[in-house]
C-alpha cells in the first residue's frame, strides 16, 4: 500500500516553461527587427554608393570638357555666349551638374558647378484640409 502512496502525478508546465516560451519568442522577434533593420541599411547604402559614383561619373565628364575647353576645342552639347560656355552632365535620371566656365586665354573661372533636379515636380493630391468653415447641420 505504502507504493501506491509513492506514484504521484508528473508536474504540469509552470511559471517556468511559461517564462521560457516568453523569452523565446521575445528573442525570435528582437531577430526579425534586427533583419528587417540590416536589409533597410543595405539598401540605404547602395543607394547612396549608387548617388556617389553617378556624381563622380559626372563630375569627371565636366572635368573633361573643361580641359577641352581649355585647349580650345569646344564640344559638342556645349554652348557659348559672350565668352561664357554652358554645359551640364547626367549625374542620374532625376539630377544633372550644370556648369558655367568662363575662358579666356590660358584662364578659366568656374562660375557654376552645380547639381541640379532635372526631374518635373508635378503635386499630388494630399490629405483633405479644413477651411475653416462649420459644417451645415442637417434637418
Amino acid at each position: 500500500m505504502m507504493d501506491e502512496e509513492r506514484r504521484s502525478v508528473p508536474p504540469a508546465p509552470g511559471a517556468s516553461a511559461l517564462l521560457v516560451i516568453f523569452a523565446v519568442l521575445c528573442l525570435t522577434v528582437l531577430a526579425m527587427l534586427s533583419l528587417s533593420t540590416v536589409q533597410a541599411d543595405a539598401r540605404l547604402s547602395d543607394a547612396s554608393a549608387e548617388a556617389v559614383a553617378g556624381y563622380y561619373a559626372a563630375d569627371y565628364q565636366a572635368e573633361e570638357i573643361l580641359a577641352q575647353l581649355r585647349e580650345g576645342t569646344v564640344p559638342s552639347g556645349v554652348r557659348e555666349e559672350a565668352g561664357v560656355y554652358y554645359y551640364k552632365c547626367t549625374v542620374s535620371s532625376t539630377q544633372d551638374l550644370e556648369v558655367e566656365v568662363r575662358v579666356e586665354g590660358d584662364t578659366y573661372t568656374v562660375l557654376r558647378w552645380q547639381m541640379v533636379s532635372s526631374g518635373t515636380w508635378e503635386p499630388g493630391d494630399g490629405p483633405e484640409l479644413w477651411d475653416g468653415s462649420l459644417p451645415e447641420a442637417e434637418s
